[in-house]
């Protein structure tokens, strides 16, 4: 009774799928077809196809997987604490700092390197 459940679904993903693909495929062509429409028309329908096709992969068990992670990361998010704006300011200005010191000392090392070839080779001084 199980299996017969499973594989009435898996024919009713499938059939979304085909659905999906030929509703794509239309749309394409419609676009190809109906190139003479005004530009704000053709947007409108792309609109109201991508939602037509977002209800109906919704109805997909890949879309059901889709929703329910979505459904949790929405849950997790609201979870975080998020820094103040204080907090991100002196964060910002200590990075700043870091990379501006950084920087510094890379073009000391770059130059005492540069200084030192310059001397093992002879052309400098």
């Amino acid at each position: 009774m199980e299996n017969e459940e499973h594989k009435k679904q898996d024919k009713l993903n499938i059939m979304w799928w085909v659905l999906l693909i030929l509703l794509i495929t239309l749309g394409i062509a419609a676009s190809y077809y109906f190139n003479e429409i005004p530009r704000a028309l053709c947007f409108a329908g792309w609109i109201l196809l991508t939602c037509v096709v977002t209800i109906i992969a919704a109805q997909t068990v890949q879309g059901k997987k889709i929703w329910a992670f979505a459904k949790e990361a929405r849950i997790e998010m609201r979870k975080v604490i998020w820094p103040t704006r204080q907090e991100t300011v002196q964060t910002t200005i200590v990075i700043a700092a870091i990379v501006v010191v950084m920087a510094l000392i890379l073009w000391g090392v770059d130059s005492v390197l540069l200084w030192l070839i310059g001397w093992l080779t002879g052309q400098r001084g």
